[in-house]
């Protein structure tokens, strides 16, 4: 019978919902997720534990370790809450650490709330995503780490420079940090004025009357927009 077969399947593999997350600041919903290194000999890597802010994309946390550990990513929580504070939601796939009862219980303690992306669907987690590819395509992303130590120093450094210099086309071009800690507003109105007193001093330069244009920072952030706030958005 095939509906008793189809009733057997989704028993087995009930639909799992598609998380809705939405951030409209910094500080309120993290994503992470945990991404190899290459080590020195082939089949050798690292493993890079990386906590990202959604509405900045401000990267929070940063932790590199021989191995994936559940205890280890806990602790990079804890530390990573200490200094930036305790986020609303924390969002991750669903790997081994991520649905972890170590981690369901820290969150837990914290009252976060956990979401977890649905098996398989790589843009539930579009963020951390997106940012392991910027890391890996980066003309100085070496081919190998010599040790652990190499590892470490490279992604402090790396991290340093695309938080505070990388400037992100998803956040009007500003950089993360600028956004994370409130200081994008003040920045596009300095650019603002700097291009008015250049237009003054040499309407010349200038090929229309028009001001050049100023990307904004957007409202919110969002993992999986649902359709109906779309539409909502283009209808306005």
């Amino acid at each position: 019978n095939k509906q008793v077969k189809e009733r057997r399947r989704l028993a087995r593999h009930p639909a799992r919902a598609i998380p809705e997350l939405v951030a409209t600041g910094p500080g309120q919903v993290y994503t992470w997720d945990i991404t190899k290194l290459p080590g020195p000999v082939k089949g050798k890597y690292f493993d890079a534990y990386v906590m990202i802010d959604i509405y900045s994309r401000y990267i929070v946390g940063v932790k590199v370790h021989p191995a994936e550990s559940a205890v280890l990513a806990a602790e990079m929580m804890r530390e990573t809450f200490s200094i930036h504070g305790t986020p609303q939601v924390v969002h991750g796939d669903r790997g081994t650490s991520m649905t972890s009862k170590t981690i369901a219980a820290l969150l837990s303690d914290l009252e976060v709330t956990k979401s977890h992306s649905r098996p398989r669907v790589s843009n539930d987690n579009p963020y951390s995503e997106s940012w392991f590819k910027t890391l890996k395509f980066a003309p100085v992303f070496p081919e190998r780490f010599g040790n652990l130590g190499d590892a470490r120093r490279f992604m402090n450094t790396f991290v340093e420079g695309y938080n505070h210099s990388h400037r992100h086309t998803g956040i009007g071009l500003n950089t993360p940090a600028d956004v994370y800690y409130g200081l994008a507003a003040g920045k596009a109105a300095e650019r603002t004025a700097t291009l008015a007193t250049a237009r003054a001093r040499n309407p010349e330069r200038f090929s229309t009357n028009l001001d050049p244009k100023i990307l904004a920072t957007p409202d919110a952030a969002w993992i999986n927009k649902p359709p109906a706030t779309i539409q909502a958005e283009l209808a306005a």
